[in-house]
């Protein structure tokens, strides 16, 4: 039985401090249509620009995980979306006054228990499940990060965390299943080192800080001097206590920093933009290194879908051009010419094929020891296929040139190499008006794609009958 996306039944609100700004902040969550996900919007610009949770936005993993999109940014967002994906929640608007997400206890039980507390209601589509069906790796050698996602039915994640410190070594935490979520991990608050502590009050950073939003960890001889300073700044008498840690709060578990680690990395990997299926595997993550794995795993989840889009051809079936009949209507020749049959055509679209062989003259200039077939010429392929489609459209095509306007947006995406058979296609952007076309056109091998450019030509006649 397929499971439905779910959202909030009704508003939920909360406020309190951004963590490093100090300023004070109201977030409303609100209920969102289906294949939503989640999307900020900053309701204090002019505007109220949308925000979109996604990997491909963030612009900064310092001390927490930023995005930015339409000229508005949101930080400190992985306790809250943590506690969306913990949940299990598909489709939220969650509208905001300030540039950061209240940091309230460090943790996202605030988030969890008041999202309990209204409710969810199930919408009419199917969960769309990013599933993991090969290993996806990601290391960082520098950091001594390594990540790993692994097939299995549901969601799972082990982490675990070593900071060679006396205080703080090695801890792993761990949950089987997303459900456990609630129970287990989101109770578990952020923290850092003394030493951090220090440096990021001289940056003006922590302004929201107050001691009871974070656990902090003593890697250093304290004198009561550096006790004094610390009560200046947090006007709250604190010691160290026996656990290494100042006493200004209680650990809720004995893992705990390993814990949130893991919450992080949860709310970090909502930026893949769907749920997901697998189970993940980390040593020592970050921020920084949570995006990199989430942006991995959006390219994983592209290349899938360009696959499934991708039309399987019969190169063997009748071609609707063979090369001599293409020759009769373009006035290319070999060496130039470069389509060798026309597989689709219709009003609006045509598809060709180009087979890449080694003997072709121009290997022996261009990279000849290691040969790979030019992106100019593959936008010249591209435009012999959108010339067919652009000739069809006049009874006597071979009275015709068709001939380049504008080329716009070229990539070249991977490597053409002999033996590779490229598939052109063009599709028409807008009607044709007085002989002038404008098309998209990809080349893909396999399911992999090579080129891709807009195009405009125009027919002009160079025969009369």
């Amino acid at each position: 039985m397929n499971v439905k996306q779910r959202t909030i039944k009704s508003d939920v609100k909360f406020s309190g401090v951004g963590l490093h700004t100090g300023k004070q902040v109201n977030v409303t969550l609100r209920p969102a249509p289906e294949n939503h996900w989640y999307k900020f919007k900053r309701i204090d610009l002019d505007g109220q620009p949308i925000v979109s949770v996604d990997a491909d936005n963030v612009s900064n993993t310092a001390r927490g995980t930023t995005i930015t999109q339409n000229g508005a940014s949101v930080s400190t967002i992985e306790h809250l979306m943590a506690a969306l994906v913990g949940l299990q929640l598909d489709n939220v608007l969650i509208e905001i006054d300030a540039p950061e997400v209240p940091i309230l206890d460090g943790s996202s039980a605030i988030f969890i228990d008041g999202i309990q507390e209204v409710g969810f209601v199930d919408q009419d589509a199917d969960r769309d499940f990013f599933e993991v069906t090969d290993n996806i790796h990601y290391s960082d050698a520098d950091n001594k990060v390594e990540i790993v996602a692994m097939p299995v039915d549901g969601y799972r994640i082990t982490c675990m965390i070593d900071f060679n410190s006396p205080v703080l070594g090695s801890q792993h935490a761990s949950i089987t299943n997303i459900d456990e979520f609630s129970k287990e991990i989101a109770s578990s608050r952020t923290f850092c080192f003394l030493h951090e502590l220090e440096a990021l009050v001289s940056q003006n950073l922590i302004k929201g800080g107050d001691l009871s939003n974070a656990i902090v960890i003593v890697d250093k001889e304290v004198d009561d001097n550096e006790l004094d300073k610390l009560q200046g700044l947090f006007h709250k008498r604190v010691e160290v206590a026996q656990e290494g840690i100042l006493n200004n709060i209680s650990l809720r578990h004995q893992n705990e920093p390993a814990r949130h680690k893991l919450l992080d990395m949860i709310g970090d990997l909502a930026l893949v933009g769907k749920p997901i299926k697998g189970h993940i595997m980390a040593a020592r993550p970050g921020h920084a290194a949570n995006v990199a794995f989430a942006k991995r795993i959006k390219a994983q989840i592209k290349r899938e879908k360009n696959k499934k889009g991708a039309k399987v051809y019969d190169l063997n079936a009748p071609p609707v051009y063979d090369t001599v009949q293409i020759m009769n209507i373009l006035p290319h020749r070999q060496p130039f010419l470069m389509i060798d049959k026309i597989l689709e055509l219709s009003e609006t679209h045509v598809v060709g094929l180009k087979n890449v062989t080694m003997n072709e003259d121009l290997f022996m200039g261009h990279f000849p020891g290691a040969p790979l077939f030019p992106g100019v010429l593959q936008i010249e392929a591209m435009a012999q296929t959108g010339g067919i489609l652009v000739l069809n459209t006049v009874p006597d095509p071979e009275n015709w040139l068709t001939l380049f306007l504008k080329i716009e947006n070229a990539r070249f995406k991977n490597q053409v190499v002999p033996g590779d058979t490229v598939i052109f296609s063009c599709e028409l952007l807008e009607p044709i008006r007085r002989g002038i076309a404008r098309m998209k056109g990809v080349g893909m091998v396999g399911d992999k794609v090579v080129s891709e450019a807009e195009l405009m030509a125009q027919i002009v006649k160079v025969k009369e009958n």
